[in-house]
């Protein structure tokens, strides 16, 4: 086929990529352009978010919550019993975290009603699980999310009062976040387990592990800079969310000297580490509380566009806004797209579930994807698709963090602080590195993948943050700011 011109026709083809095939199979070169309508297809919230992109009070907004976002310095200061450090969750008050926005015990998936249950007979308010899973739904134990409470857990994320917890301090401000330890994998609470085992060892993590740490972290001056580990973490091959290898590593580097001298018994210290080393994971809760200590920081700034949270509860996907505050936005989670371990399928999957997305939220995790192309083995993909995935959240992204640098891009720093306004004009959409649940209680991670946050959470948030700013749609249009220069 030619073009009236001599040569071989080329066709430029946007948005339904079958029409591409159909073209290519008649003999003419395709250029695909992946090209969807703003805001779904909204016509009246893509005006409203264009309105928004040439408000430059948004964008002004925008510089003084990452300013703040850069500004904060997380330190881990200590481990204590949830019950002494967060609000709201006394020993005398029957009440449970979980991870994702707000829902009904009526409403929850497998995982997270296992994980709730298997803390309710850890609490000891309930002698088996029937009995638990009938004070759950009766309302007897009161349920809520950890994002309430300045807190943030992996999967089904729960936390009750009687559970050790990192105390992340801001070394400027004294702002805290906390997060539960990590239990490592197989069948454990963050998954729905709640059998015997699963509880013998959160009763060691709670006697022995918590207070090990505590006093390996008290023996330092001023806590246990958390920066300094994760910048050397993304040089290492970590991306800080799935991957955490290099990161656990350098945190037991740094606390077993301690560990040791102030062990109550050279078995116990022995103990402590023989786990930490044994679970690559260990980390990941620590780069969870610091990304949420920078990201409440960045929050409740007047007409920011900023995404602060982004949580999954197993039923629905949230996100939250500096400029609407503490308002959640829900779209249905999705099913990850991944790699599943022998004998599993997609059909086993529970939908996307836990808090760790607060690492995407900072710039970490699938952004920050370019540092750990070794986990396109565990995630799916390939090593040049990790790069790309870093290269596209450019777009929807307002600054670099100057100080994190991934040594394959060139020691660029990775994009952070997604614009909800960027990802409806550009629709793309953030990407999640993560791992798949089993649907049902208690069988486990069943594999990993790679999954994005639901166009229609950021329509909504849009939608409230313009009537926040007083834009109904029917103003000027202004010409708009672009993303993160590359």
């Amino acid at each position: 086929m030619t073009s009236l011109f001599g040569s071989r026709l080329t066709v430029i083809n946007v948005g339904i990529e079958g029409f591409a095939a159909a073209v290519s199979d008649v003999g003419a070169d395709v250029i695909h352009l992946d090209w969807r309508p703003p805001a779904g297809g909204d016509g009246t919230v893509a005006r409203v978010n264009a309105m928004l992109l040439g408000d430059r009070r948004v964008d002004a907004a925008n510089q003084r919550a990452m300013a703040a976002f850069l500004a904060v310095d997380p330190v881990v200061v200590g481990v204590r019993k949830a019950s002494t450090v967060i609000s709201g969750l006394g020993t005398h008050e029957h009440r449970l975290l979980h991870a994702g926005p707000p829902i009904a015990v009526a409403e929850m998936c497998g995982p997270m009603i296992g994980a709730l249950i298997g803390a309710v007979l850890f609490e000891g308010w309930a002698e088996t699980p029937e009995t638990a899973e009938a004070l759950l739904r009766t309302g007897a134990v009161n349920v809520d999310a950890c994002h309430h409470h300045q807190a943030v857990g992996p999967m089904a994320g729960v936390i009750s009062p009687s559970m050790p917890v990192w105390v992340v301090e801001d070394s400027h401000s004294g702002r805290t976040t906390f997060s539960n330890l990590n239990e490592g994998l197989g069948k454990v609470l963050r998954f729905g387990a709640h059998g015997p085992e699963v509880l013998a060892r959160l009763a060691w993590m709670r006697d022995e592990l918590g207070p090990a740490l505590h006093r390996a972290l008290r023996a330092l001056d001023s806590g246990l800079p958390l920066t300094p580990i994760m910048a050397q973490a993304l040089h290492m091959g970590d991306e800080l969310h799935n991957r955490n290898g290099a990161a656990t590593g350098q945190l037991l580097k740094q606390l077993a000297p301690a560990l040791v001298r102030h062990a109550e018994s050279s078995d116990a210290a022995a103990r402590v580490i023989e786990f930490m080393a044994g679970n690559d994971h260990f980390f990941l809760n620590l780069s969870m509380a610091a990304a949420k200590l920078r990201l409440d920081a960045g929050s409740n700034f007047e007409g920011s566009a900023l995404v602060t949270a982004m949580a999954r509860n197993g039923v629905r996907f949230g996100i939250r806004l500096s400029g609407t505050g503490d308002t959640w936005f829900e779209a249905a989670a999705r099913r990850v797209d991944g790699l599943y371990f022998p004998g599993y399928g997609p059909d086993d999957a529970a939908a996307d579930l836990g808090d760790s997305a607060i690492t995407e939220t900072a710039g970490l995790g699938g952004f920050a994807m370019a540092a750990a192309p070794a986990i396109t083995q565990f995630v799916g993909g390939t090593a040049a698709a990790a790069v790309a995935n870093t290269r596209r959240m450019e777009a929807i992204c307002v600054t670099r963090n100057e100080v994190f640098s991934i040594p394959i891009i060139d020691f660029a720093s990775p994009p952070v602080g997604i614009d909800a306004r960027l990802v409806l004009d550009s629709s793309v959409l953030p990407i999640i590195n993560t791992g798949i649940a089993h649907r049902l209680a208690g069988v486990g991670q069943i594999g990993a993948g790679i999954t994005s946050a639901p166009e229609m959470c950021f329509v909504a948030a849009i939608a409230g943050l313009a009537m926040r700013m007083g834009h109904d749609g029917t103003g000027p249009i202004i010409a708009a700011p672009g993303p993160v220069s590359t």
